[in-house]
């Protein structure tokens, strides 16, 4: 694959997401009053405001920061993401990414998130914006979740996090689907594209057929 570089004049981040994974020592900037989240049990959560969500039992590593509408719009351009496609956003947070997937684009969305009360609020938000159909939100650990039906993918994770999960995504997702990741990147695994905007980095990926051994 070949690196290329894009400008783009609308970037300032993607959605921070609340999750339980372990062991995290890197830091990112965070926007203006945001407050760590507490973390919860797998379990799914149906799409009602309050349905199906559990008490938390460990605490996330990644602080939820809230995504800007023209990020969001802007990194569903860059996927491409379309009325047949399944978008996966990797910590939800409030569901504006997946919300946006399916009222803006018609695709279907499921968010991931471990914190319950970001449930919560991802399915208020769904009902508010009438898409309850063509989303979902599961209160999850994304190392136990299935995610091999999404054809798009997207994170905003650390790159630690990144790379421990890149193996999974590799097995699991079908050849051809989209992935894409704000501020970190996966290691060895070379990015199609690398988006900078005011000093923000934003990098795209395909998985391919058959993905390099050193990456699994």
């Amino acid at each position: 694959m070949q690196l290329q570089s894009i400008s783009r004049s609308v970037i300032a981040g993607i959605g921070i997401v609340s999750l339980g994974i372990a062991g995290c020592t890197q830091t990112r900037d965070f926007e203006a009053g945001t407050q760590a989240q507490s973390s919860a049990q797998t379990t799914t959560a149906q799409v009602s405001p309050n349905a199906g969500t559990q008490a938390p039992t460990r605490d996330p590593d990644v602080i939820y920061v809230p995504t800007p509408e023209p990020v969001v719009n802007e990194m569903l351009q860059i996927a491409n993401v379309q009325s047949n496609d399944i978008v996966y956003d990797l910590g939800s947070g409030d569901g504006r990414i997946v919300i946006a997937a399916a009222k803006d684009r018609g695709a279907r969305g499921i968010g991931i998130d471990i914190n319950p009360e970001r449930i919560r609020e991802a399915n208020q938000n769904a009902q508010k914006a009438g898409v309850t159909d063509r989303v979902e939100f599961r209160q999850q650990d994304l190392f136990e979740t299935d995610f091999s039906e999404a054809t798009v993918v997207t994170l905003y994770l650390l790159s630690d996090l990144n790379v421990k999960l890149r193996p999974k995504l590799l097995r699991e997702l079908k050849p051809g689907t989209r992935i894409v990741s704000h501020a970190f990147d996966m290691g060895d695994w070379k990015p199609e594209k690398v988006v900078e905007v005011a000093g923000r980095t934003v990098y795209y990926w395909v998985v391919p057929e058959n993905p390099p051994a050193n990456l699994l």
